[in-house]
């Protein structure tokens, strides 16, 4: 990360009179004298029938004031790369201003980025701070992919805009995942996992010993750009012998497979309505390849966001299996905690 400078905006709202001009550059002055910055030229027009804007270009950035006197609102802006913070100007403003309240708003101007979480509201903005941007592209079945260099998470996987995994704590979903699945059944002859493209479920499958994988992934895109950024995720599951990758549709794809082959179906798809529609569509085929007495198991999401969501997956189970075991993990990365719906085939 490289510190451009430091950016203050301050609205002050209620005030009751229109200024005259020179007061503002006045204070533009007093500001500038304080943050120790030189002002190379000072820019102002006043409009009719009312308004003022004011610009004090600086050898370190920049001052402004504009005013709006029909919202009774004057709006305040100061970016410098100088050693004194722009927030100094606000004790100026307090004093040369009558208002009812300010808005502020500061940061620092560098090269991280933000990039917001998909689930922020519109009373509760949450952002990803981002030091680089490795990966940034549509795949050819239609997904935005991106590799993001994260500053809390490490190295990050979005697709679509909304986060998938992350190197940091990318293990507490997948050894939840699968480890969900075998509290109910301890059967690990065969495995078949539905989506799951960092390859961290295939990881986990190996490390309890499945004798066989069939991994069944849409868009070995996803697959390519993990296994070169988030390598230390999958761990090179593609080259196990235990391991068959099987690129397409999966649910075109488990057609050919035979009646009870899986102890366990691990369902990595993404938890929105429409993967829960197309899941339930396609729940006959899942059950007819499972074992008896055989579990699937299925990320269901959250459900401190999607609580509805998680409701819908968790009655597709119960729809088809008569049980289902909900299983729960915080993520960081995700900022809450994510579910896991597991059913045995009886």
């Amino acid at each position: 990360m490289t510190k451009v400078g430091e950016h203050i905006t301050v609205d002050i709202i209620g005030t009751t009179k229109e200024y005259d001009p020179s007061i503002y550059e006045k204070v533009i002055k007093d500001i500038a004298s304080a943050a120790k910055v030189t002002i190379l030229n000072i820019s102002k027009y006043k409009f009719e029938p009312q308004g003022f804007t004011i610009l004090a270009l600086l050898a370190e950035s920049h001052i402004s004031f504009h005013t709006f006197p029909e919202k009774g609102i004057v709006s305040f802006d100061f970016f410098t790369c100088g050693k004194v913070s722009p927030s100094i100007a606000l004790d100026i403003i307090k004093k040369e201003f009558k208002y009812k309240r300010l808005s502020i708003k500061e940061f620092d101007r560098d090269t991280n980025s933000l990039y917001h979480d998909i689930y922020s509201s519109p009373g509760l903005k949450k952002s990803y701070i981002v030091k680089d941007v490795l990966e940034d592209f549509k795949s050819k079945v239609g997904q935005h992919i991106e590799i993001l260099e994260l500053e809390q998470f490490g190295k990050a996987l979005f697709i679509d805009n909304e986060i998938q995994v992350a190197e940091t704590d990318e293990h507490l979903y997948s050894s939840t995942f699968v480890g969900a699945g075998l509290e109910l059944n301890q059967a690990n002859e065969r495995a078949a996992i539905i989506g799951g493209g960092d390859g961290g479920v295939a990881r986990e499958c190996i490390s309890k010993k499945f004798n066989f994988i069939d991994w069944f992934e849409l868009d070995p895109e996803v697959v390519d750009v993990c296994n070169k950024h988030l390598g230390d995720i999958g761990k090179k599951s593609t080259e196990k012998n235990s391991v068959k990758c099987v690129w397409g549709d999966a649910f075109e794809s488990i057609k050919s497979i035979e009646d009870d082959t899986y102890d366990h179906i691990f369902v990595d798809l993404n938890d929105d309505q429409f993967c829960i529609d197309l899941a339930a569509k396609n729940m006959d085929s899942l059950v007819r390849i499972l074992k008896p007495k055989g579990v699937i198991t299925a990320q269901v999401g959250s459900q401190d966001k999607k609580s509805k969501q998680v409701q819908n997956w968790m009655n597709v189970f119960n729809e088809n299996f008569g049980n289902t075991k909900l299983s729960r993990v915080y993520i960081p990365s995700f900022d809450c905690s994510w579910n896991f719906s597991s059913s045995i085939n009886h």
